[in-house]
């Protein structure tokens, strides 16, 4: 009876002692998730600067300028996320994505961020975190003056030129499957395929189309606006918590100063001039 009784005590304690020591691993792996995402701004911090997805090709949101000097809507953003992050604008370093790629980016960790003009969608939201918005925008279409495109009709028949991955490629592949679409990775393949005459009208977004057109006559925008309005925002990591809600407190913080307005003022009105009223285009502070 004696040795029953050592041996159901042995038995107890050993499973008391397996329970603790779960109960302590899982705690242990229940911590682990929320300490990674503590994390990311002390790792930036430590790292001396911040890794932002940007565009090469595309004024004036994001280019690299005649002495290779990053430029644009996007950029003025960037430096500001640089300096109240790290105390100094220059505190970043600049990574060129392409369309296609702003997502691949952030999942290989080769940024910290994505501003590369990245429009909110719902597939885009699966697989990352996007922060408050700071622009919006609609759908354009861009042809010769001599044979604009005014309706989606006219293009039936025609060779529509898009970029890859683009909310343009997906927009017109879901709704207009019928209509042919050219497809190129970078801006400057797009646009240079429809002054080529690849294609009959070129798709983008039309804040970006404004300008391009005003740049380059004998182009107009027949299609101002198709399909909803869309919102531009920052982008990180799926699951990176800590960044996400830093960059959501930057953009209400800088909506108190109208930072967009100003980045639109210094960036955006020399190309637009007079012909676009900033308030279609500047999301102040997250608010719609």
């Amino acid at each position: 009876m004696r040795k029953f009784s050592i041996f159901f005590l042995a038995v107890i304690a050993t499973v008391f002692l397996t329970g603790c020591g779960e109960e302590k691993g899982a705690d242990k792996s229940a911590s682990a998730p929320s300490e990674q995402k503590a994390d990311a701004i002390a790792k930036i911090k430590e790292r001396g600067y911040v890794r932002i997805g940007v565009f090469s090709d595309k004024p004036p949101f994001g280019y690299v300028d005649k002495d290779g000097k990053n430029q644009g809507y996007d950029i003025y953003f960037a430096k500001r996320i640089a300096k109240d992050m790290l105390g100094d604008e220059s505190k970043v370093k600049f990574e060129l994505v392409e369309a296609a790629g702003r997502v691949e980016v952030l999942t290989a960790d080769k940024v910290d961020i994505t501003l590369a003009n990245f429009t909110k969608t719902p597939e885009r939201a699966q697989v990352v975190d996007f922060a408050l918005p700071y622009m919006k925008v609609s759908l354009g279409v861009v042809s010769p003056e001599g044979d604009v495109i005014k309706s989606v009709d006219e293009l039936k028949g025609k060779k529509l030129i898009v970029n890859k991955g683009t909310t343009a490629d997906a927009y017109f592949t879901k709704n207009y499957p019928d209509i042919e679409l050219v497809k190129y990775d970078q801006n400057t393949e797009t646009f240079a395929a429809l002054v080529d005459k690849r294609g009959a009208a070129l798709a983008h977004d039309n804040a970006l189309l404004f300008a391009w057109a005003k740049e380059n006559p004998g182009f107009v925008v027949g299609i101002e606006a198709l399909g909803d309005v869309d919102v531009i925002a920052p982008a990180v990591k799926k699951g990176n918590t800590a960044l996400l809600e830093w960059l959501n407190n930057e953009i209400i913080e800088l909506g108190k100063e109208n930072f967009f307005h100003k980045d639109y003022d210094a960036t955006l009105k020399p190309i637009y001039g007079d012909s676009v009223n900033p308030e279609s285009l500047v999301v102040e502070g997250g608010k719609l």
